[in-house]
């Protein structure tokens, strides 16, 4: 439904503004995307973690994860409901882990550097992880937010590492793994999801 939504105000645009290629049009759609899919879900999520007594903590989470996630991608539920209830699964559940569990120095060192060398792997293979419903099939955007996602693991990584606060950098560690895990073959097979660009390139 919202697919169609976007798809139609994206077609809309471009015959107001004929100078909107092909590129462009992929990024305005997938920003409608974004705009009327992810916004309401969202204040879903806030308000079950609000319920859940962990509001401060998943704010926190959304805003560190967001950047990785909106570069890397990830499979999507076929359902409203099911986006809904993974979205406030993966937030709030990477929220209570990174309160519950205590690392030591080391540990978190190892964990980290396992974790970088996964994602890099990871997103060097599949990220930007794409869905067929919404491909992103500019070999240009494809490129940019793959680097985009190396910076932006890097990055987090690094903050990881030399952060005091414990909770911050359990946010980081847990939800880059997790988040890298959604961008996977076996993720999208688990959930019957498939690479959109794959379809494209095949077709």
């Amino acid at each position: 439904m919202i697919d169609k939504i976007t798809q139609s105000l994206t077609n809309k645009i471009r015959k107001k503004m004929p100078d909107v290629d092909d590129e462009r049009a992929e990024i305005i759609n997938y920003g409608l995307q974004v705009l009327l899919g992810e916004v309401p879900k969202i204040f879903i999520m806030l308000l079950i973690s609000y319920i859940l007594g962990v509001f401060k903590l998943t704010l926190i989470t959304f805003l560190i994860l967001i950047p990785y996630r909106g570069a890397s991608g990830g499979f999507h539920l076929k359902t409203h409901i099911g986006c809904i209830i993974s979205t406030c699964a993966f937030y709030c559940g990477v929220a209570f882990l990174s309160k519950s569990i205590i690392l030591g120095n080391i540990e978190k060192y190892l964990l980290v550097v396992a974790v970088g060398i996964f994602a890099m792997i990871m997103i060097k293979l599949y990220a930007p992880a794409d869905t067929e419903e919404a491909p992103i099939v500019s070999k240009r955007l494809r490129k940019k937010k793959q680097i985009a996602s190396y910076i932006f693991l890097i990055i987090g990584l690094v903050i990881a590492i030399f952060i005091k606060n414990n909770i911050i950098s359990n946010m980081i560690i847990f939800g880059y793994f997790i988040q890298t895990c959604m961008i996977t073959r076996i993720a999208y097979k688990i959930t019957n999801n498939k690479y959109g660009y794959e379809l494209y390139e095949n077709a």
